[in-house]
């Protein structure tokens, strides 16, 4: 069984996917922070620097351990030199 099957079947349970669905947004934002500083070519320290946020920080949205702000997320932007566009799809 492969991932995409795996997540299929694991969708018809409603209390998985409900919690699949609150956690989808602390997903995106780990994902685009870790792509944006590969991106970047810069490391944790770095952007640290950069965005005047601490290291620790950005360790723990990388990685899934904290729930952060949207201006957490805007200073990491901006130490990047991108803009922070939230949307609903």
């Amino acid at each position: 069984m492969n991932y995409q099957e795996y997540r299929r079947e694991r969708m018809q349970d409603p209390e998985f996917r409900e919690a699949f669905i609150e956690s989808e947004g602390e997903y995106q934002a780990m994902r685009a922070v870790y792509l944006a500083r590969k991106d970047k070519g810069i490391t944790q320290q770095e952007l640290s620097a950069l965005a005047h946020v601490p290291q620790k920080t950005i360790s723990q949205i990388e990685s899934g351990n904290i729930n952060t702000s949207v201006k957490t997320l805007a200073k990491i932007a901006k130490g990047m030199n991108k803009r922070l566009k939230i949307e609903f799809v």
